[in-house]
């Protein structure tokens, strides 16, 4: 997600309307348009889910080549490119083994695909290969297995709402109160009022899907809520680290008003293991 846009952000108000020089309207309608395209899918052939988010993620990929490039790292970008796809198909027809053997076979390939260019930087860059792998691949391919379950395209809808919960709370909250930065070296507009505003919201939300939607205890929802708050929020920590390391403002320009896809997937990607193994504890698989 964007910097202007994270949960818990603008913990120091400015005077622009949107707080963060988006046109808000074009951001929310092409956010409501991505959710639709995720409901359509897991509505008609869950299959396709499947397909869109192998997509995303190898856009996502790309992404990570060039901001990589602007520190002169080289990610092996076409074994990542082709084992994306392979992860995430592979856990969602043949399920946990399958996914980590695919996994496996990724990361070797990439240690062995940098070694004809030479072994200088090799360890930078095939690192940097793992890390984009753990973080795309590795972090959806959890999300593959909760579609797998009877109830996936349910346990996936409860999933991306939980997030999108905590980014509309965090975003509201921060926006008229937020006053106490909770990293202002990472995310200067992250504000602790903007968290509890994430807490709130992403908390009621689970309650009703628990109660009402997944068959659980309401107990469940607040602590999925809790949880994954504070992993959204590390997602987005993470994702600023990156760009500032990097020298960056935005991961692409591809998504109107929002940037890149990878800046729209930061905190979707850990809540997407956390998810998965909360659901499977509480709901079983």
């Amino acid at each position: 997600m964007t910097d202007s846009t994270r949960p818990g952000e603008a913990a120091v108000k400015e005077s622009e309307p949107d707080k963060g020089g988006r046109n808000v309207p074009v951001a929310i309608g092409v956010g409501v348009l991505l959710g639709l395209l995720i409901l359509g899918s897991l509505l008609w052939v869950k299959a396709l889910f499947i397909v869109l988010a192998s997509v995303a993620l190898m856009i996502g990929v790309t992404e990570l080549q060039r901001a990589f490039a602007n520190r002169n790292v080289k990610i092996s970008a076409l074994p990542l490119l082709i084992g994306t796809p392979i992860v995430c198909v592979a856990a969602f027809w043949h399920g946990e083994q399958a996914f980590l053997a695919s996994f496996a076979a990724l990361f070797l390939v990439l240690l062995v695909w940098r070694m004809p260019s030479g072994t200088d930087n090799y360890v930078r860059d095939t690192t940097a290969s793992v890390f984009v792998a753990c973080y795309l691949p590795l972090m959806l391919g959890f999300a593959a297995l909760m579609l797998r379950t009877d109830d996936g395209p349910i346990w996936i809808i409860a999933f991306v709402a939980l997030t999108i919960s905590s980014d509309i709370g965090g975003f509201a909250a921060g926006v008229l109160f937020g006053k106490h930065p909770m990293a202002p070296s990472i995310s200067p507009k992250k504000s602790w009022e903007g968290f509890a505003g994430s807490i709130i919201a992403q908390v009621a939300v689970g309650v009703g899907l628990f109660v009402w939607a997944l068959d659980g205890s309401w107990w469940m929802g607040v602590v999925a809520g809790v949880v994954m708050t504070i992993t959204a929020t590390l997602g987005d920590f993470v994702e600023s680290s990156i760009k500032r390391d990097l020298g960056i403002k935005d991961m692409g320009s591809i998504v109107p008003e929002h940037g890149g896809i990878m800046d729209r997937l930061d905190s979707l990607l850990p809540n997407a293991f956390v998810a998965w193994a909360l659901f499977a504890a509480f709901l079983g698989t």
